[in-house]
């Protein structure tokens, strides 16, 4: 098995491909400059990493899935992720994009923010694809950077530097927004398709064997990362797949409630919870009484 490059800065990315490095902690990179090209290796990113895959120049594999991408696609990558990447003989890698350290994002607004551009976490089947028009935009906002860092260090350089990169990221965010809208009709299968399989969770007994529902859970089943099931499912439905689990969680709780005579312990241990007092703590706060209190008005 070949050794697992460890990328765990700008200038080792760099220096794998024989590019230059202007800045220790953010690069932005065209491989169609690389004076150097291995055709095969596995990397775990200590870096974020997010690249326009201009032309179709090999196979990215993210875990044990092909990545998704042809010509316009965006893929990224986030500190802790592990790439497998084959390139075409003869083939040169035509991408460009940008690398970043965390470091240099670190007491800035975009580090702050960092966790709220969920596409790092993505998996392999779920990449950005882009309309021309992106591309230009997404392509503009590179050479602004690259701009940025051609220019003397001063004590603005940091802060322009990360405010072009956040604005980078948003204009990604934007278009992952219209990618949804695009393709409504799967998005609305796998709202479907996660509606039965919760449905089935609760009337099959899965709570007592398994557990608690999780987003997790269901993001595996119709496989999807949970990032983007999330995403997937807040667009679809304005809730959060959690709040979505939650409703359908209380929604079981209340028929168990007021339709059988169970005590409440035995119906908490039904639905999944080890301790009672923790189902009382949820179903109050989402409905407003205790289960016994609930009872009584239903009575």
């Amino acid at each position: 098995m070949e050794d697992l490059i460890k990328l765990d800065s700008v200038e080792a990315y760099n220096r794998m491909f024989g590019l230059e490095t202007r800045h220790p902690l953010v690069s932005v990179v065209d491989l169609r400059e690389a004076t150097r090209c291995p055709r095969h290796f596995t990397v775990n990113y200590g870096v974020y990493a997010l690249f326009l895959k201009d032309t179709k120049c090999g196979d990215i594999r993210y875990g044990k899935q092909p990545y998704d991408y042809q010509e316009g696609t965006i893929t990224s990558f986030a500190p802790g992720q592990v790439a497998e990447v084959s390139l075409y003989e003869g083939v040169v890698p035509s991408a460009q994009g940008l690398l970043f350290h965390p470091d240099l994002i670190t007491g800035t607004s975009l580090g702050r923010e960092i966790k709220t551009y969920s596409f790092f976490s993505y998996n392999s089947s779920e990449a950005l694809h882009l309309s021309d028009e992106e591309k230009r935009i997404f392509l503009d906002g590179l050479d602004k950077l690259r701009h940025e860092l051609d220019h003397p260090i001063d004590r603005l350089s940091k802060r322009l530097i990360t405010r072009s990169i956040q604005l980078l990221l948003d204009y990604c965010l934007r278009f992952y927004e219209r990618q949804f809208i695009t393709r409504s009709k799967p998005n609305r299968d796998v709202l479907t398709r996660f509606e039965t399989l919760l449905d089935e969770y609760f009337q099959n007994g899965l709570t007592r064997s398994v557990g608690l529902p999780t987003v997790r859970y269901f993001a595996d089943k119709v496989f999807l990362s949970p990032n983007y099931f999330g995403d997937l499912i807040k667009k679809e439905t304005g809730k959060t797949a959690q709040e979505y689990i939650q409703n359908k969680l209380i929604a079981y709780a209340k028929e168990l409630i007021a339709g059988t005579q169970k005590n409440i312990n035995q119906i908490a241990y039904e639905l999944g919870f080890q301790y009672s007092q923790h189902f009382n703590r949820v179903f109050k706060r989402n409905v407003g009484y205790t289960p016994n209190e609930y009872r009584r008005q239903q009575a």
